[in-house]
């Protein structure tokens, strides 16, 4: 680091670095969250019901229509269980355009049921689906990915609670999903109708239990932070009017990107507070707004911008992309992050000179390196109220997937909070998998969830 930016880089750690006493105070608040959301008076935290009460056998067969709504894409997939983990999963992927994230509730799903239209009229899925003796009429089964915090009383059924990553559809809050989604198939007249809704975190937990039995969470780290866990029904106080029996399996999508809303403990620099203030739910999402790939280049361009507007980044230099929001993704920061600034420098138009590059890969790699022990709190967090001291977690999302540097920070410091060795820490940090709590990388776990979830659902029909 350049002489002169020294002060700059301090202050950047200064904002950004959490301790590992920092670390274990957040998670020992986490734990009680998630309690709190299981409890009948709820939480920031809504600890949702997935009445999902099985894990796979890994024994599952057959061919299933999904649909997977996430943040920034929707997948229209056609996969194929084959046993113990196998599976063939044809996919067309949709982007979802930015005026449908503001739109009316018909606008979404309509469009939604022409991405449905385009992949079975075009792959044939009907027939084959039907071949494969998923049923006998003339109607589709769809598995439906929707990767928002709903409410379910069913399998079938959930109510959306809000709208999360930055979505603000008019019509959908307070409704049932399904339904909604129904309605606009049958308006553009395509045969298909959802026997399944999942959460993308349970079904990255029930794709990753498909191949590894040990796997106990589901987590996504893409666009949402969010993770899913196997709970029993005698740990959940809201559902005791529905007399299960105590000990019986039920799968809860956490939705724990709402963790903290009240600012009690999470160390929130300025930079987060004016994402808060600027996004389209100000005072929710607090965790996810510091976690996950929606925000990451945000953070980033607002730190920058910074500096820059205080005569400390840039001097001199016009850069009017830096007022543009979400100029800067999460895919830039992990290039910047990594040593690369061709990427950065195409963005701003600008050329770099070394010690404005050093600063940038300096804050990059703060951002990063604190989205990643964050994330590692809740993780540690869900296996501190379950008891876990070994287990599987299946993960899946852009950002996790595609970032070595961040996962190997998230497993060292979910070492530091839940006190293993050295040797353990190291492992996690080099990604060896020589380490008491294993993540299971799983592509397309959302999709391949949802498929395993149908197949389970028509096994217990």
């Amino acid at each position: 680091m350049s002489r002169d930016l020294e002060p700059e880089a301090r202050e950047l750690e200064h904002m950004f670095d959490i301790s590992t006493e920092k670390l274990k105070e957040i998670t020992e608040h986490f734990t009680k969250e998630l309690t709190k959301g299981l409890s009948v008076d709820g939480g920031n935290i809504p600890m949702n019901p997935t009445w999902l009460m099985n894990k796979p056998t890994g024994y599952e067969q057959g061919t299933y229509l999904t649909l997977d709504m996430g943040g920034s894409k929707a997948r229209v997939c056609q996969v194929t269980l084959k046993q113990k983990g196998q599976v063939e999963n044809k996919q067309r992927e949709f982007f979802i355009p930015k005026h449908i994230k503001t739109a009316t509730a018909n606008e979404l799903w309509d469009y939604l049921a022409e991405c449905v239209e385009a992949v079975v009229d075009k792959e044939g899925m009907l027939a084959k689906c039907q071949n494969d003796g998923e049923h006998q009429d003339d109607t589709l089964r769809l598995a439906f990915t929707f990767s928002y915090p709903v409410t379910q009383d069913s399998i079938n059924h959930g109510v959306l609670q809000r709208w999360t990553k930055g979505f603000d559809v008019k019509g959908v809050e307070g409704q049932n999903v399904v339904s909604q989604l129904e309605e606009a198939l049958r308006r553009k007249n395509v045969p298909v109708k959802v026997s399944v809704l999942i959460n993308d975190t349970a079904g990255t937990l029930l794709a990753s239990a498909y191949a590894d039995p040990d796997t106990q969470i589901g987590a996504i780290l893409g666009t949402g932070c969010n993770s899913a866990y196997v709970e029993t029904c005698n740990n959940i106080p809201k559902l005791q009017h529905r007399n299960l029996a105590p000990d019986s399996p039920m799968i809860i999508n956490c939705e724990y990107g709402a963790f903290d809303n009240e600012h009690c403990v999470l160390p929130r620099t300025k930079y987060d507070k004016l994402i808060d203030k600027e996004s389209p739910r100000p005072g929710q999402q607090t965790y996810e707004k510091m976690t996950s790939g929606l925000y990451l280049g945000e953070i980033f361009r607002h730190a920058i911008l910074d500096l820059h507007t205080r005569n400390q980044l840039f001097v001199g230099k016009q850069v009017p992309a830096l007022s543009q929001p979400y100029a800067l993704d999460c895919l830039h920061l992990s290039e910047v992050d990594g040593n690369g600034s061709s990427s950065l420098q195409s963005v701003l138009q600008i050329s770099l000179e070394k010690h404005e590059m050093d600063l940038c890969q300096k804050l990059a790699d703060l951002i990063n390196a604190r989205a990643a022990r964050l994330c590692a709190c809740g993780l540690a967090a869900i296996c501190k109220k379950k008891g876990l001291s070994s287990c599987v977690i299946g993960v899946d999302g852009s950002v996790m997937l595609k970032n070595d540097v961040l996962r190997g920070r998230t497993m060292k410091a979910l070492g530091e909070i839940l006190d293993w060795d050295a040797k353990s820490r190291q492992a996690g940090e080099k990604g060896t998998g020589d380490t008491p709590i294993r993540m299971h990388f799983v592509k397309d776990g959302s999709s391949e969830g949802a498929a395993i979830a149908a197949a389970i659902a028509a096994a217990q029909a």
